[in-house]
């Protein structure tokens, strides 16, 4: 199906699934669902509401919610005014709020709760193109609630306005890795243009449902599945918090589930440990299937004796795994970032279906996307419908890889007032410059190497790109978190940030005490950690791998503006907190663990000595 608008799309839906349940919410412990039909009424009276605020063409509506059925609601209505929807989210500081407000000239901002309203209802006369500021609770008595808003708009009723393809729908503000927030304009072509490829090559249907967790104020959780899934007539159950994810997984039993990469590491790590502490004949029968899995998906032949194994590891195994997410998973989708080979092709083993896809805020976000009858674990798939991606070696220099570039009706119009940079990443033929590195195969499909923004180069001259690695390391058990080092250095360093239950498991088996932040100074929890990241990096270059790391008990997240709401490390915001911690380490003598000689005899657990000469030719950075 083809779509011009997202209003198009919106009333186009709701007209042939009025009667099916789209949203879900969970209230004191029991699921309760809301259907096309009601979510129609509401968009219906917001749309009025917001006229009467003097809401029309060209002007902005911005939200500060986590995901909520007034989030689409209010969505929904501001596109049927012409208008365009900026949303921003709950974990943000104020005053990202109000440089995003001012940014985009915010007529109208909606807080999702009394302690934001409170925060931001001082903008109006601070800045100057708002004029309203409204919260979604309160009742029908109060003239600032989102109540009041629907008790009026239904007293007034406005007939929807359908823009053109052409018109702005939204600004997505970019996560603000180096610097400001970038207001990204996306028009309704964009985003209807994204919509109607997953049409083309997905085939899910008004009989699928999700469990929302990802937000909706990213393209990824907006785009993919919000705008995607209400256009197919399915249904999404909101997620009440992250942490009781698996156990609503469980309750709501969807067939779809969109996630990042941080979800399946920990489900990797979960399903590791249990297996791990099963008797010896279990964990040889998991590894025995995960393997003849792979052998039958890369078509190798499988011997009788082994496909009964597997239907007895699928039976014993496999598929109290998938019970415990719901049992009924058609597809999982994976974006935002790169997925480990390794995670993807476990999931796979477990009979649930990854599908990884790429694309950027810039992109709607869809760029490229494997799915069903064309899928490679590993790639990003290959270029959806109209849509085009060109690599240009000319920016790396390498024969191989280059600047990934996407061409297509998904392009953004640009970045808000920021005419310097969209002139930096939008081509005059129509591309726009992604800034990640990738190759793409024989077959068409997409394979992601790194960002070249990331990339830094050693003191020997040897170029490192550090995100794959960093992902890699946290598959290990031990590592929450990490980020690497090296710019203009002789080798790579690392901070790290231990996962604290594992650490005080493994502290308990062996002897050592203390609170966790001293037992992190621990020298043989250091070789315990070195181990690990010989274990997960022995595939990488000698170059890239970590000679040095410092153990921080502080975990990167938005509270500290460590992490973009969208789970991206700000790397600047790291090295001016423990840039001193790593400027340390290079001035300490080396630590080199020698992978030959594992760090549990003295002679193994400090500085290189006489004994290890033999070895260190192996574990230098010149190696």
């Amino acid at each position: 199906m083809k779509f011009t608008s997202l209003v198009d799309l919106f009333e186009k839906s709701c007209q042939a699934h009025g009667s099916r349940d789209l949203f879900g919410t969970k209230r004191d412990g029991a699921w309760y669902w809301v259907s096309y039909a009601e979510v129609k009424r509401q968009v219906d009276a917001a749309r009025a509401g917001l006229a009467a605020l003097g809401v029309g063409k060209g002007d902005k509506v911005c939200m500060i919610s986590n995901n909520r059925i007034e989030w689409a609601v209010l969505a929904y209505a501001t596109y049927s005014l012409g208008a365009a929807y900026v949303p921003m989210y709950e974990a943000q500081h104020a005053e990202e709020w109000e440089f995003i407000v001012d940014d985009c000239g915010g007529k109208v901002l909606i807080a999702a709760t009394r302690a934001i309203f409170e925060k931001t209802r001082g903008f109006v006369g601070q800045l100057p193109s708002l004029q309203h500021v409204l919260c979604l609770e309160g009742d029908a008595g109060a003239p600032e609630s989102y109540a009041h808003l629907l008790e009026q708009g239904r007293k007034a009723p406005v007939a929807p306005v359908f823009p053109q393809s052409s018109d702005l729908a939204g600004l997505i503000y970019t996560s603000g890795t180096t610097g400001k927030p970038k207001g990204v304009l996306l028009s309704h072509g964009n985003f209807a243009s994204n919509v109607s490829a997953v049409h083309a090559i997905f085939p899910m249907s008004a009989g699928d449902r999700s469990l929302s967790f990802l937000p909706w104020a990213h393209s990824f959780g907006q785009t993919c599945e919000l705008h995607c899934l209400l256009s197919m007539g399915a249904s999404m159950a909101l997620n009440s918090a992250v942490e009781k994810l698996v156990d609503e997984l469980g309750e709501v039993k969807p067939t779809l589930l969109f996630s990042v990469p941080r979800i399946f590491n920990r489900l990797y790590d979960k399903i590791t440990k249990d297996i791990s502490a099963k008797p010896a004949p279990i964990q040889l029968l998991f590894k025995g299937a995960l393997r003849t899995a792979a052998a039958k998906r890369d078509g190798k032949p499988v011997s009788a004796i082994d496909n009964v194994k597997l239907a007895i590891a699928d039976k014993l195994i496999f598929t109290k795994v998938r019970g415990r997410l719901g049992g009924n998973l058609r597809y999982a989708f994976s974006g935002g970032a790169a997925l480990s080979r390794e995670v993807a092709e476990f999931i796979d083993g477990l009979g649930i279906l990854v599908y990884e896809g790429y694309g950027l805020t810039e992109t709607s976000p869809i760029a490229t996307a494997n799915c069903p009858g064309g899928r490679k674990i590993g790639s990003v798939g290959r270029a959806i419908p109209d849509v085009k991606i060109i690599i240009d070696k000319s920016v790396t220099n390498d024969e191989k890889n280059g600047e990934i570039l996407v061409q297509g009706p998904n392009i953004m119009q640009g970045y808000h007032n920021r005419p310097e940079e969209n002139a930096q990443v939008l081509m005059t033929d129509g591309s726009f410059r992604t800034g990640d590195m990738g190759h793409v195969d024989a077959d068409g499909y997409l394979w992601i190497t790194g960002r070249i923004k990331e990339q830094y180069k050693l003191e020997n001259g040897k170029y490192v790109v550090p995100a794959p690695l960093e992902e890699q390391l946290k598959l290990s058990s031990f590592i929450t978190n990490v980020m690497i080092f090296g710019d203009n250095k002789p080798y790579n360093v690392a901070l790290i940030v231990p996962d604290e239950p594992t650490v005080l498991q493994w502290a308990a088996s062996n002897g050592v005490s203390g609170p966790f932040a001293e037992i992190l100074k621990n020298e043989r929890l250091k070789a315990k950690i070195s181990q690990e990241l010989e274990t997960f990096s022995h595939e990488f270059r000698a170059f890239d791998r970590i000679k040095k790391f410092s153990l921080i008990p502080e975990d990167f997240s938005i509270q500290n503006d460590m992490l973009t709401p969208s789970m991206k490390l700000k790397r600047r915001n790291v090295l001016k907190k423990w840039g001193a911690e790593i400027e340390a380490l290079y001035r300490l003598p080396p630590v080199l663990w020698c992978p030959n000689h594992p760090p549990r005899a003295p002679s193994c657990a400090g500085a290189v000595k006489t004994s290890l000469r033999s070895c260190v030719r192996r574990v230098t950075p010149d190696a």
